[in-house]
């Protein structure tokens, strides 16, 4: 029976890229590697090959390298071109202005897990996968979490990123629906600029182009925001067809798109009340769901968990997630009410669409408002 109860400081649910950055955090802040256990439903193996593409910010490239987690295969964005389709009006964020190597990098989903992984493993993080919790019960002294494998893991804190029970009866109701879908494929083109990155707002919604794999430049993560009936039809679309009505929507400064890997697709909604109880504490997409326009997701998860790393660090109790939620508010508020903005506003066509392309243009000519732009898409509100 011994063997059945486990017994940790800090139990994380949920070994995606911002639950182990927490725990590579943790020891950092000098918790002992053996008092975190990392529990998840998914073998190291799966989510290694993860194929996701995702965008890293300068400032999570920065906390990734100070958990040993970076360099890992990644393509540099040198620079942002931002416009709305059928309007004057663009704006150009570039590294050179900030005087860095690169505003971001865009990767696999699969190699931040693998990076994060080993730096985990060094630090001698206990791992439980695969493993789902099935409930818990928090008390003041503690937590206990139930797993569907009969064991039991007695915990100071508890911690939901990316996976777990806690509050998911209130999911529905904390969830607004965008009545959007993200399609989602890797595409090549014609005439590529390196080191590009795209976000070409569209009356669909958002349309980004991220350049992925070497320097080349030939390849782009594609996120295509649309609504659900029209991406029912472009799934539907043999490869010619949908090559073409891509390039209808973004053009052809990049000449024309001539192949495409297939396609997938996801419901977008906002979720975005992030919960904590006494012992308990969501950070990551278990706190916050965001719509994927500039690509913002776990980059703030990511600050979520250095924040909370910190906090714990000092010691592993209610007082610290209680700092924890009074810190990360106004990052959290700030962030999602940006990407929750630009989602909506260059949605469909009406009297202001000429007003917000334009608005592009003002921001590249001033500057200090883009490069304010650009230093909250790195590292947030600081």
């Amino acid at each position: 029976m011994a063997d059945r109860i486990l017994d940790y400081d800090v139990a994380i649910c949920g070994a995606g890229p911002v639950g182990l950055a927490l725990a590579a955090f943790l020891v950092r802040r000098g918790v002992p590697g053996p008092r975190i256990v990392l529990i998840d439903g998914k073998s190291l193996g799966q989510a290694i090959t993860d194929p996701r593409s995702i965008a890293l910010s300068w400032g999570s490239v920065q906390l990734l390298e100070d958990v040993r987690a970076w360099p890992l295969p990644a393509t540099p964005i040198h620079d942002i071109h931002v416009s709305r389709s059928g309007q004057l009006g663009r704006s150009l964020m570039d590294r050179q202005e900030h005087g860095l190597p690169a505003l971001g990098y865009v990767t696999r989903y699969g190699d931040v897990v693998d990076a994060l992984a080993r730096a985990c493993e060094r630090d001698g993080v206990a791992v439980l996968r695969p493993a789902r919790m099935t409930g818990f019960d928090e008390r003041g002294d503690g937590v206990t979490l139930f797993l569907d494998d009969g064991r039991e893991v007695n915990t100071q804190v508890a911690v939901q990123a990316e996976g777990g029970v806690f509050g998911q009866q209130d999911d529905k109701a904390r969830r607004r629906d965008y009545e959007q879908t993200a399609l989602i494929a890797r595409v090549t083109a014609s005439l590529p600029l390196p080191h590009r990155a795209f976000e070409r707002f569209t009356d669909e919604g958002p349309l980004a182009l991220l350049p992925q794999d070497g320097g080349d430049g030939h390849q782009y993560a594609l996120v295509w925001c649309m609504s659900p009936e029209r991406a029912g039809a472009v799934l539907g679309l043999d490869d010619a067809r949908f090559l073409e009505q891509l390039g209808d929507a973004f053009g052809t400064r990049l000449g024309r798109f001539t192949s495409s890997t297939p396609r997938v697709s996801f419901p977008l909604g906002l979720n975005a009340e992030a919960r904590a109880t006494t012992r308990t504490v969501a950070i990551g997409n278990a706190a916050q769901t965001l719509h994927p326009v500039a690509g913002q997701g776990l980059n703030l998860g990511l600050r979520d968990a250095a924040v909370l790393a910190r906090q714990l660090g000092r010691a592993a109790r209610p007082s610290a997630i209680a700092a924890f939620m009074t810190e990360r508010e106004r990052d959290r508020r700030l962030t999602i009410g940006l990407t929750d903005t630009m989602a909506r506003a260059f949605i469909g066509g009406g009297p202001l669409q000429p007003l917000l392309g334009l608005s592009l243009a003002a921001l590249d000519i001033v500057k200090p408002a883009r490069l304010l732009l650009a230093d909250l898409m790195m590292f947030g509100r600081r």
